[in-house]
């Protein structure tokens, strides 16, 4: 299976496939996410380390029952022949209504067939106040007019 754009990754295609990621993990469909990794695809989130789809795909779904209304932004940061860097913020609030920003960067490794074979996240929340938001449109991807974390001056 080939999910375009390939490496080596030029700046377009490299925003092409940051904003693909972002569009997706928006969608919240563990499953339909998990097939633009790797089959053995390794992953650090945080203090969690994973391996294969299978375990990515179990990880979005606790993810999401923890994370409600869940809104992300990725930015490109750098790139170079089959990796990307990127940082995001993304917010949520928990199951008691306290809204957090999650900030973080990714490092990414891509196999030939542009499937990510490796992900590593370190992420840091803040917890805000609802009127403190940014980020605001329906469930989905986030709409090509709304501005991104520079343009928000995050």
């Amino acid at each position: 299976m080939s999910r375009p754009p390939l490496p080596p990754f030029t700046r377009n295609s490299a925003i092409q496939k940051v904003r693909a990621a972002e569009d997706a993990w928006n969608g919240q469909n563990p499953e339909k996410i998990a097939q633009a990794y790797a089959v053995d695809s390794r992953w650090r989130n945080r203090s969690e380390f994973l391996k294969g789809r299978e375990e990515i795909t179990a990880f979005l779904t606790r993810k999401w029952v923890r994370e409600r209304d869940y809104r992300l932004i990725k930015e490109l940061w750098a790139f170079t022949g089959n990796r990307i860097a990127v940082r995001f913020a993304y917010e949520w609030h928990d199951t008691a209504g306290q809204w957090f920003r999650s900030y973080g960067n990714e490092n990414w490794e891509f196999d030939d067939d542009g499937l990510m074979r490796l992900r590593i996240a370190s992420i840091n929340d803040l917890p805000i106040e609802a009127d403190e938001r940014k980020f605001h449109w329906p469930d989905g991807p986030r709409p090509k007019d709304h501005p991104g974390l520079s343009d928000l001056n995050l």
